[in-house]
């Protein structure tokens, strides 16, 4: 088929009126979170069940073809419900390319809603049928994917998930998500050399107790909804098992609407490795490691004694609505999995010296930019009365916000003018955070998501090469984006 773009009054018309709008639209697999029927999923019968991996797909000989169907009936937790996944499951298959390979996934809808597809991190085209997020793709019909790995792409952790404006918190929130693994080369070995490498892919999400997905109130979308139940590769705090010496790499996928997680494991550190796909200089060892919704954070765990641990995400402190009230503070940390370590000891393979990095970005600063993240009161978010805005207006996917020129590097001041955290995700082109109102110390390697303080700054990076086209930057606050917080990039070749 021919993919529909999303058209300007479309986008216009979603920011009006938010995404309560949209919802209203979505009776099959959604319904009110405070009607009838609600009810309690936390004793799901897999509790505790020992973790699993998602369904791996592998490339071969330079390709990996798939098929995604999106659609709603999921099993998760146990049970049947009305989630969403790709090829029924939550989340979806694992994706796992090489650098060089073809990416091409057959999108097939069979949701009520239009969808497309984003490969979250990629360093790759943003043209044609690659990584384009003005992609359409109608309910009922299917869009063929081209997506081309650059031969120098970094190994590392990446996800997929839909990005059609106006349903992508609903959709994700829903359960339509996957990790997409770049792996070295056939015949190289891997950089780190562990007993276990396992992909925990974080999602929250609410459901009502005939097992549909709860609608948010209009308060929710303003504040960015969080789900009452938070699982690791779909299932409710599975168990990790582990054996004493014996290293585990752990690539943790915040996968979540809004949700912030501060990440720590019980009576152990973090080797934190790498961060949205990019490995750091030099491991640093943590007691915890937060990720913004849409962050990625590759590290090694050391089991030492037996025992059980639990690992966990801490309370944190979004923000609120300033006048208007409400917060995103959680009061009580949150059981992601337990690892339970058991058996003979094992001996761990020595870390390396030196991993891969990736340079800094290189040349003259051409430019130098100003961008403002913003909530108002207005006519947006339906009932809620708040406007989400970029530099004061809301998307507009014909409309061009930025234009730069193929390989030029240019600073961006991200600010906050809000009370609330927001996410800046960048598709396409990585930037390196430089410094941020708030002194958190930089990584000092390419990332895509960094969260922007509430009334605070982050200056970032960016070098504009390899691919020229038009992408887009927003907040991962997904509820926000969906109601206009997104605004578009031209670079011109």
């Amino acid at each position: 088929m021919t993919p529909a773009p999303i058209s300007r009054r479309h986008a216009i018309t979603l920011g009006a009126l938010g995404a309560t709008a949209v919802a209203s639209g979505v009776t099959g697999w959604m319904a009110s979170s405070r009607g009838p029927g609600s009810g309690d999923w936390s004793d799901a019968a897999d509790t505790g069940a020992e973790l699993t991996q998602p369904t791996r797909l592998d490339s071969r000989d330079g390709r990996l073809q798939v098929q995604l169907t999106a659609a709603a009936g999921a099993r998760l937790i146990g049970r049947e419900t009305h989630a969403l996944g790709y090829n029924g499951s939550l989340p979806g298959p694992t994706l796992k390319v090489h650098p060089g390979d073809e990416l091409a996934v057959r999108l097939v809808n069979q949701l009520d809603q239009p969808t497309n597809l984003h490969t979250h991190g990629l360093r790759v085209s943003p043209l044609g049928n690659s990584d384009n997020p003005f992609l359409r793709v109608d309910p009922g019909t299917s869009l063929d994917y081209s997506i081309r790995i650059p031969p120098d792409h970094p190994t590392g952790t990446f996800w997929y998930h839909p990005h059609h404006h106006g349903v992508v918190a609903d959709q994700i929130f829903g359960g339509l998500a996957g990790a997409l693994l770049v792996d070295p080369a056939p015949g190289q070995q891997p950089e780190f050399a562990v007993a276990a490498d396992r992909v925990l892919l974080v999602t929250d999400i609410t459901l009502t107790g005939d097992g549909r997905v709860a609608r948010p109130s209009a308060m929710e979308r303003a504040m960015g909804r969080e789900g009452q139940l938070v699982l690791v590769n779909g299932q409710h705090q599975p168990a990790i098992a582990a054996a004493p010496g014996a290293l585990q790499r752990w690539r943790i996928i915040n996968g979540c609407v809004s949700r912030v997680l501060v990440v720590a494991l019980q009576g152990h550190d973090l080797l934190h490795i790498a961060q949205d796909g990019s490995y750091l200089p030099r491991p640093a060892r943590t007691g915890q490691l937060m990720l913004a919704p849409g962050n990625r954070a590759d590290v090694i765990v050391h089991p030492a004694a037996p025992g059980r641990f639990e690992l966990i995400t801490e309370p944190f402190q979004r923000g609120g609505m300033g006048m208007m009230g409400g917060g995103t503070d959680s009061s009580e940390p949150v059981t992601l999995a337990t690892m339970t370590v058991d058996g003979p000891p094992a001996s761990a393979a020595p870390l390396p010296a030196s991993v891969p990095v990736e340079a800094r970005p290189a040349g003259p600063v051409v430019a130098q930019r100003q961008i403002a993240f913003q909530m108002g009161m207005g006519m947006g978010m339906g009932g809620g009365g708040m406007t989400f805005t970029i530099d004061g207006r809301i998307f507009d996917p014909t409309r061009d916000d930025q234009s730069t020129t193929l390989g030029s590097v240019e600073d961006w001041t991200v600010t906050n003018t809000s009370t609330l955290a927001h996410p800046f995700h960048l598709h396409v082109w990585p930037f390196t955070v430089l410094a941020s109102s708030d002194n958190t110390p930089p990584l000092g390697v390419p990332q895509d998501v960094v969260l922007i303080p509430p009334q605070g700054w982050v200056r970032l990076r960016i070098a504009f090469t390899r691919f020229a086209g038009r992408s887009v930057y927003h907040c991962h606050i997904l509820d926000h984006e969906d109601a206009g917080m997104m605004a578009t990039v031209n670079v011109h070749g």
